[in-house]
């Protein structure tokens, strides 16, 4: 049995949940009535009795959450009052179109008053909200861009377009953006955890720790937040620390960190393959890598010390650092091995660059079908076991991780991720599964996401699968 690919569902996943409830539950503000006037420029942290409680697809519900709307309170008084009064009511009830085209053909001279500014600023930013409800992150980036621009020093607006960006691994997300948000919102948590994540991706862990540190120290005083980030920063901090003695080495697209006396003929392999699979499968997928990969070369006698993964794991890939990790013994003399690992992999790698913080969403079945299917990993032991009888698990108890499978259940388990992913491509395309990604990405449920995409529902799509997989059974 392929047991190697199991641990990049056990502890990344958990991980992924982990981040994704602290995300929803303290740093992505959310939709609340206005509130009053007083209270305006404060941002309401979760009361310190309220506890997340994580709901089955791994958001939160919290009774107190951040606020996103800004209260547009008096209208100026302007020669534009009246138009302003207008887009506000239209907004307020809901009807975005009209709101936005009207906002869209204020006259410039309208925007030369300060306070008219300001305003509209505001409206804007309560635009975005509204067209987040309806359209999602990517219909209401454009708005709270038109908001920062009208006013460069209110925090709720500025905030709210760093969390689109988050969500949408937009490259305007920089050093400096975040940076001028810190200064903005210094007792907000959000903009450090954003730091962090942009100093690990460039492989600046101690910086990326410092930046967890300071998220860790304006994050509240819940346990299980804090002792998420107290985790996290110590994998940061004891990463930085194991690879410090290596030697890196980069190519278009990876950056290979491995013990310079030890893997200087791997490395060399190891780029090879990865740039191969770069081409192919990001040609076959129609997504490549927005940043580099990076990919750590371990030796065999620290890789489970260094990972954290079982004896049976003979690669993974990490989301929280969003590193590739192999054992290097015996590398070059089973290249074939070596190829399929990586390969693997790199799909995980992937779907995590183009899923960003929804990567949790994607199911354990979609998520390895589509390794092994992209990869060209194919198993001998599930031509073995497709040759058996044996009774298919309902696709959706395979959504969520697989770490209590038992070790035939598990070799189902992939046996029917890499067929139902087989199918759903052959049948409809891969367009079609582009889309699918697309609509788990804005949060829908995989079974709303099937029903809109393949014009057909979960259990339809599952009872045709297998149908197609017991034909296959008896021809085999």
């Amino acid at each position: 049995m392929y047991r190697r690919n199991i641990f990049h569902i056990l502890y990344p996943v958990a991980c992924l949940i982990g981040l994704f409830i602290v995300y929803q539950a303290w740093f992505k503000p959310t939709y609340l009535p206005t509130p009053p006037p007083s209270q305006l420029d404060a941002l309401v942290e979760t009361s310190p009795e309220a506890s997340p409680e994580p709901r089955r697809d791994g958001r939160t519900e919290l009774e107190h959450k951040q606020i996103r709307l800004i209260d547009p309170g008096v209208i100026p008084e302007t020669t534009h009052h009246e138009l302003l009064e207008s887009i506000r009511d239209e907004i307020e009830r809901g009807n975005v179109k009209t709101a936005e085209t009207t906002l869209a053909n204020l006259p410039a001279t309208a925007l030369t008053e300060t306070k008219t500014r300001l305003y509209t600023a505001v409206l804007w930013n309560n635009l975005g909200i509204q067209l987040e409800k309806t359209g999602g992150t990517a219909a209401s980036v454009y708005a709270f861009k038109k908001a920062s621009s009208l006013d460069a020093t209110n925090p709720t607006i500025h905030l709210n377009l760093a969390h689109a960006y988050w969500e949408l691994r937009d490259p305007a997300m920089t050093q400096d953006f975040l940076e001028q948000l810190v200064a903005l919102a210094p007792h907000e948590p959000f903009p450090h955890l954003a730091l962090a994540d942009l100093f690990q991706e460039r492989d600046q862990l101690g910086e990326a720790a410092r930046h967890l540190e300071q998220a860790s120290a304006r994050a509240g005083k819940d346990p299980a937040v804090q002792s998420y980030l107290r985790t996290v920063t110590a994998k940061v901090r004891g990463t930085e620390k194991s690879e410090e003695r290596l030697t890196t080495r980069s190519s278009a697209h990876f950056t290979v960190k491995f013990d310079g006396e030890a893997d200087q003929a791997t490395w060399a392999t190891v780029l090879e393959i990865l740039e191969e699979a770069y081409r192919e499968i990001g040609q076959k997928f129609g997504h490549f890598p927005s940043k580099t990969i990076i990919v750590v070369l371990q030796a065999k006698s620290s890789f489970q010390s260094a990972t954290g993964s079982p004896i049976w794991a003979d690669g993974l890939f990490d989301p929280v650092l969003g590193r590739i990790q192999v054992p290097t013994q015996d590398a070059l003399t089973d290249r074939a091995w070596l190829t399929r690992v990586l390969r693997h992999e790199f799909v995980h790698a992937l779907l995590h660059d183009q899923l960003g913080p929804a990567g949790s969403a994607i199911p354990t079945w979609l998520n390895e079908g589509l390794a092994m299917e992209l990869s060209g990993d194919h198993w001998s032991d599930l031509d073995q076991t497709m040759k058996r009888k044996f009774t298919p698990i309902p696709l959706p108890a395979l959504e969520g991780p697989w770490g209590g499978l038992s070790s035939d259940a598990a070799t189902v388990a992939y046996l029917e991720a890499s067929s139902a992913v087989h199918y759903l491509i052959a049948r409809f395309g891969m367009h079609r599964v582009q889309e699918l990604l697309a609509q788990l990405k804005a949060r829908q449920a995989l079974s709303a996401a099937m029903q809109s995409q393949l014009s057909l529902s979960y259990e339809q799509f599952q009872s045709m699968w297998v149908d197609q997989l017991q034909e296959q059974g008896k021809k085999g």
